[in-house]
């Protein structure tokens, strides 16, 4: 049956009212202690609306993570880095995914990180449907930037991919603790992370 396209709007409209309901119930009083009529309350529907749309309170949490991940768009903006070089795709991406966290992703990343934690089954879960399969999304293309000598052959794509993920979540902590530098050097952060990444930090050979 072909899908109605308003419908399908009003559908997606009625989760981020739900994921933005959660996304506050949380942030004020834990996600073990809030409750799905904490979200409810928020959102301003019955509680029964929201098992409509989601399952559970982990299926919220999972619903908000995959939100802030982007993970709809995440093949459309991997599959540039094969139409870009590697700098300009490299600090493209940064950006959006500091842009992403600016928005809207501090308080969430707090929520996960203090859940994730101390909760083994919730971090199995998150692990199994958010991280993991977005892992496995680059790898592919940065196998396929290699087959065209955009990456050098003998680099190790994945564990490349968690340092470079490693070092990002080091950063937001950095930032929820209230690091100086971090803060008031945010918006440069990406372009710089880039450097490091690409160039390193030491003078090219012949300036020392």
């Amino acid at each position: 049956m072909p899908v109605d396209p308003i419908q399908e709007q009003l559908i997606q409209a009625r989760r981020n009212q739900i994921l933005d309901a959660a996304t506050t119930a949380f942030a004020q009083k834990g996600y073990h202690r809030a409750t799905i009529q904490d979200v409810a309350k928020v959102a301003g529907i019955a509680a029964g609306t929201i098992y409509n749309y989601f399952e559970n309170k982990t299926a919220l949490l999972m619903g908000i993570l995959e939100r802030l991940n982007e993970t709809e768009r995440r093949d459309d903006d991997m599959s540039q880095m094969l139409k870009m070089d590697s700098h300009t795709f490299t600090q493209h991406y940064l950006r959006r995914r500091f842009e992403v966290l600016t928005q809207n992703g501090f308080e969430i990343f707090q929520i996960v990180l203090s859940e994730v934690l101390i909760d083994s089954d919730l971090r199995a879960i998150y692990m199994a449907q958010v991280i993991e399969p977005t892992f496995a999304l680059a790898e592919n293309y940065y196998a396929q930037a290699v087959g065209s000598g955009k990456i050098r052959s003998d680099a190790d794509i994945a564990l490349m991919l968690r340092l470079t993920s490693a070092t990002v979540v080091g950063i937001l902590v950095l930032r929820i603790l209230g690091d100086r530098e971090i803060v008031g050097k945010w918006d440069q952060i990406p372009d710089l992370l880039t450097t490091m990444m690409l160039d390193g930090i030491l003078p090219p050979k012949g300036d020392v």
